[in-house]
């Protein structure tokens, strides 16, 4: 085992039993058997080395979502990926609270690429005239929603004895976002008819960008868009 996965491997078994915040550096490299400099060097700094334990706990979680097929129904998928998240939650507390410590002061690279693939979901979302608001704001939303259902079941199990009320928190959530697909076809109430077409083309057209559009043109065509879908 090399220098970075016996201070990772420390860092990891330190953290299961204290606080990010009661965790020194000193106290990492005396279990992993390496000078400071080395951790500093390999890291940079306890930020540093916290971001990477996160992103190595994460790494089979995102490697499941990265070769996970879609379905035919995103808006079915954006729960089941809502429904995975948690049970990782759950299931690895210490890494899942440090990813949101405030001891990062940078967000670690597995948090960047949870927001990004779950914007992917909402793209599909949005291209199918599901979503009813721009795949950024969903992205953020849902996001929030999750993390905040996850940390309240960790830090308050008593008051969270179950996942009943995560379930509702999703349906509540996701169905503000978006609408069934039967409804796709009918004609939309006025005033919600252009938002939806607007996040719909905007997406259609991000995932296959029209050859007779230059850059510029095309760019323009999407800041229109976004404006319209956010009224």
């Amino acid at each position: 085992m090399d220098a970075r996965e016996k201070i990772l491997d420390a860092a990891t078994k330190l953290l299961a039993e204290a606080s990010a915040a009661d965790v020194s550096t000193r106290a990492v490299c005396e279990a992993a058997g390496v000078g400071a400099p080395m951790l500093y060097r390999l890291f940079g700094d306890k930020a540093g080395l916290l971001a990477a334990v996160v992103d190595r706990g994460f790494e089979q979680y995102l490697a499941s979502k990265r070769v996970a097929r879609p379905s035919g129904d995103p808006v079915a998928d954006l729960r089941s990926g809502w429904d995975n998240h948690l049970r990782f939650a759950l299931d690895h507390p210490h890494h899942y609270r440090l990813m949101y410590s405030p001891e990062l002061t940078a967000p670690p690279a597995a948090a960047r690429e949870a927001h990004d693939l779950l914007h992917g979901i909402l793209e599909r979302c949005a291209a199918a005239g599901r979503l009813t608001v721009p795949p950024a704001l969903a992205t953020r939303v849902i996001m929030s929603a999750n993390v905040g259902a996850a940390l309240s079941m960790l830090n308050r199990p008593e008051q969270y004895p179950d996942g009943q009320f995560a379930e509702r928190l999703r349906d509540a959530v996701i169905g503000s976002l978006t609408r069934p697909a039967e409804t796709v076809v009918v004609q939309e109430q006025e005033g919600d008819a252009v938002p939806v077409a607007a996040a719909t083309l905007a997406a259609r057209l991000r995932a296959d960008v029209p050859p007779a559009l230059t850059v510029a043109e095309s760019a323009l065509l999407q800041q229109w868009l976004e404006k319209l879908s956010a009224n």
